[in-house]
């Protein structure tokens, strides 16, 4: 599933792994270890990401449908008797 980054992404993010390690843990990370940690991610930690974001884009498109209804509601013309 979260394997459609491009090369430059992946080497974005290991970059940040190993920028993040060494500013907060004071530890040099290798690019190995890095690969480690975001594969980690991948597999352990970011479906809960995205299903926040499945759930976020859920209650985005309910919103727009409530509104375009109410939109399409004032469209109505009376019915003369």
């Amino acid at each position: 599933m979260f394997d459609r980054f491009s090369k430059e992404q992946q080497q974005q993010i290991i970059q940040s792994i190993q920028d993040f390690f060494l500013e907060e843990r004071n530890e040099k990370l290798s690019e190995f270890a890095a690969e480690r940690v975001f594969d980690f991610i991948k597999e352990s930690v970011a479906v809960h990401f995205y299903n926040i974001g499945i759930q976020d884009a859920h209650a985005a498109v309910i919103n727009q449908f409530a509104s375009l209804d109410d939109e399409l509601l004032t469209l109505e013309r009376p019915v003369s008797h």
